[in-house]
This record gives structure tokens, sequence and C-alpha cells, in this order.
């Protein structure tokens, strides 16, 4: 026993005698990781901000900013190891990290699927910031675009965290990418009303409403339907969504609203559904119901 305790005592002894000539080198190491650090973060921003002037994708710009940070942290890193005398396990560290990336690969196959999808996303997508999109049945707008997913906050308030795998592998649908969104509406007539009078009614509303383009994509009114009360026209018209001074809904509204107005005051007649009854009178219906037991 008393063996055994001075054994015990003397590598105490040891790896306290250890620990104190490391101190030293402890914390050069803590200073030198703060200055870096600090100076690290202060060159990120600048990066970020020339990223932000030359770059006029600002979600590749933000996607440069976090890899040039990452890639200070590894500098980093690699210094405050050498200092610690450490740069021999810091380099067999890295010489099994194949095998390891081997083997964690199978464990974590999605994060690496989705962080390598994240990356080619950065580089070339079909949408950016404040895009409209649709994609897996989720619509909405896409507010950030991080190495695992991206963020896609829908119409009603929700906020939808979507694989970037599932963007590479399935269809996008970016309905603002040029910046032109079509949107339209029908109206039904009576069929005894003039057509190509309605028409031109229509489309000087249309000329009226801020917000509806006019000459790159003009308007238009066609017939397109034969309901079985009314016959439909529909109204399509172009809006610019790069435009922030103008909404689409209020645009769709004042669209609908003035065409309705305007319609009515000429003294178009617009019918709602027709619902057809049969009176009998002294015959019962042909209808038979059977009861069930």
């Amino acid at each position: 026993m008393e063996s055994f305790s001075q054994q015990l005592t003397a590598s105490i002894q040891e790896y306290y005698e250890s620990f104190v000539a490391q101190l030293p080198s402890l914390g050069i190491a803590v200073i030198v990781f703060l200055v870096l650090w600090t100076i690290s973060q202060w060159l990120t921003k600048l990066a970020g901000k020339a990223y932000n002037k030359r770059v006029e994708d600002k979600l590749l710009a933000k996607f440069l900013t976090r890899l040039t940070r990452a890639l200070f942290f590894v500098i980093i890193f690699a210094i405050v190891l050498q200092i610690l005398g450490l740069g021999k396990a810091a380099s067999g560290l890295l010489a099994g990290a194949g095998i390891s990336a081997f083997v964690i690969g199978f464990a974590f196959k999605d994060i690496g699927e989705n962080l390598l999808a994240g990356i080619m996303l950065a580089f070339n997508r079909p949408f950016d910031i404040g895009h409209t999109v649709e994609v897996a049945g989720v619509t909405g707008s896409v507010v950030a675009l991080n190495l695992r997913n991206t963020r896609i906050k829908t119409f009603d308030g929700k906020d939808v965290f979507i694989p970037n795998a599932t963007l590479i592998k399935q269809n996008v649908t970016n309905f603002v990418l040029d910046g032109f969104l079509r949107q339209d509406f029908a109206i039904g007539l009576d069929y005894d009303e003039e057509i190509e009078d309605a028409r031109k009614i229509v489309h000087e509303q249309l000329k009226a409403i801020p917000g509806i383009l006019q000459e790159e994509k003009p308007p238009s009114v066609h017939l397109t339907a034969f309901d079985a009360s009314s016959k439909a026209l529909t109204v399509y018209y172009w809006i610019d969504t790069f435009d922030e001074r103008y909404s689409g809904l209020e645009i769709k509204t004042q669209a609908m609203s003035n065409c309705l107005f305007a319609l009515s005051k000429a003294g178009y007649y617009m019918p709602g559904d027709v619902l057809e009854l049969k009176g009998y009178r002294d015959q019962e219906p042909k209808m038979k119901v059977e009861k069930t037991s």
C-alpha cells in the first residue's frame, strides 16, 4: 500500500510539474488566440464589406464572409497548437482525417450531403434573398441560406427550414427571378352584354392603376370561358416585384374594385351562378329513396 501511494503521489507531482512548466506556453497561447481572433473578426468585417461592394449577389457575399471567418479560425487554431508544442499531434490528426472522414461520412451522410448542396447553392442557385419561391410544397420568401438548410418564411408568418439537398434534387419555382409577375382575375358578364366595349372599359381602368406595367408587358383582356349563367372575361396584367413602392395584393384589389365599379356604372350586368329548380304539380319527383335496415 505504501508503494502504491508513493507511486500515486509521484505521478501527481510529475503531472503538476509538467502543468506548471506549460503555464507560460498556455498563457502565451491564450493571449495569442485572443489577439488573433480579434484581428480576424475585424478583417472578416472588412472582407464582408468588400464582398458586398464587388459581389452583386447578397447571398453569395454572406457565404464568402462566413467562409473567410472559418478559414481564419483554422489558421489561428494551427498557430495555437504550435505554441503549445502540439504541432506533431496536429499533423497526426490531419493525417488521420482521411480515414476519419471516410468513417464519419457514413454516419453523417445527410449532413455532408446538405453541406455540399449548400456550397453549390451559394455559387449557383435559382433564387436570392427576398425572392418568392415554391419548393417541396412550401411557398414563401427566401430569408437565408445556411450551410445545411435554407430558411423560407411563408406568407402566414411561418419559418420553414428546407434541407439544401432538397433544393438540389427537387424542382424550385421562382416567381420573381426576373422581377416580373403576372396576375389575373375573371369577370363574369351576362350573355347579352357587348364584349368589346367591356374590354375597352377594363383596359382604361388598368391604365390608371399605379404599379401595373404598360409598355414592357401591357395588360390584356380575353374571353376565356362560357359558364352556366355568364361568359367569363379574364384580365391579365404584369407587375414589377422589384418595385417596393407597390404591393401585389393591393394592386390586384384596386384593379378588381375599379373594373367592377366601372362596368357597373356603364350598365353591365354581372350575374351570379344560376340554380335551376323544377316544380312538380300533381306528379311525384322521379327519385326513389330506398330504406336501409
